[in-house]
């Protein structure tokens, strides 16, 4: 699913919304989840799941074309975990 899919979706399930409006409106929510996360601030959506920013540290690697050992940077990395009521639902649970 795409954010085109994502905005057509808003503007069919919430009517009153031009399409237009609906893309803005869906603009406006990623940016927001974007902005809170750059912070590295949660973000938990009741029911769905929540999203988590993490640092992670320094640790060697290797270039597997070469065998030569690095140093993979530290990074920071966004987790998804899911909530138990997507979950269920996923698998069909009620």
């Amino acid at each position: 699913m795409t954010k085109a899919d994502i905005v057509d979706k808003v503007c069919e399930q919430v009517g009153g919304f031009s399409k237009k409006e609906a893309a803005d409106l869906v603009d406006q929510v990623f940016d927001t989840m974007k902005a809170v996360l750059e912070t590295g601030e949660k973000i938990k959506i009741s029911g769905f799941g929540n999203f988590v920013v993490r640092e992670k540290k320094p640790r060697p690697g290797r270039n597997p074309q070469t065998g030569q050992e690095i140093t993979i940077e530290a990074r920071r990395v966004l987790t998804f975990k899911p909530s138990n009521v997507l979950k269920a639902a996923l698998n069909g649970e009620s």
